[in-house]
C-alpha cells in the first residue's frame, strides 16, 4: 500500500509518517508512506494508492482530486484531531478505509 501525505512543504507531516509506519508495523501491514508538498505530487501519482491531505491545506483538495482522478486514486483530508494528536493508527485506518472503499478486497 502506497500512501502519500500532502502538506504545504512536505515537512509538517514527517512525524505523522513515522507514527503511521509504527502503526503499520504493529499490524504487520506492508506500507510505503511519503510526505510531500503539493508541487511534488505530480511525479508520485503513478505510485499512490491513496492521497491524504494535511488539514492546514484542505483548500487544495479539489485541485488534488482533479490530478488524482485519471489515476483513480482516492483523496481525502486527514482527520483534524488525528492530525493534531499525531494518531498514526487513526490516519492509517483512514487510508485503509479509502482504499478498501475504492478497491474492495484489496486489503
Amino acid at each position: 500500500m502506497n500512501i502519500l501525505l500532502v502538506c504545504s512543504a512536505g515537512m509538517s507531516t514527517s512525524i505523522l509518517v513515522n507514527k503511521m509506519q509504527q502503526a503499520a508495523s504493529k499490524q504487520n501491514i506492508e506500507v510505503q508512506i511519503e510526505a510531500l508538498s503539493e508541487a511534488d505530487l505530480k511525479s508520485k501519482l503513478d505510485q499512490a494508492d491513496v492521497i491524504l491531505i494535511g488539514p492546514q491545506v484542505r483548500y487544495l483538495k479539489t485541485q488534488i482530486q482533479k490530478k488524482a482522478k485519471p489515476h483513480q486514486i482516492p483523496v481525502d483530508v486527514i482527520d483534524s484531531i488525528a492530525y493534531g494528536t499525531m494518531d498514526g493508527d487513526k490516519v492509517l485506518a483512514q487510508a485503509k478505509g479509502l482504499i478498501e472503499k475504492k478497491k474492495p478486497g484489496v486489503l
